[in-house]
């Protein structure tokens, strides 16, 4: 858990620097740090979604390797 938190310090902190620095507003950064990593969690559900439904797709054996 405590690696969760700080990757999300992390992540905070990256949303609002960039909000900042692309702006110059306290204001933008601040709701980059908040809406970014909020949309964020939702698109990463919908990516683990496809990998699951991927993962239970049956191996074609006789496929060529890449």
């Amino acid at each position: 858990m405590r690696k969760t938190i700080s990757f999300a310090a992390v992540h905070f902190t990256v949303a609002f620097s960039l909000g900042y620095a692309l702006s110059g507003s306290l204001w933008v950064g601040g709701a980059m740090a908040l809406v970014e990593p909020a949309v964020n969690t939702v698109a990463f559900h919908f990516h683990e979604k496809v990998w699951a439904r991927l993962a239970r797709r049956p191996v074609d054996e006789t496929a060529m390797p890449a």
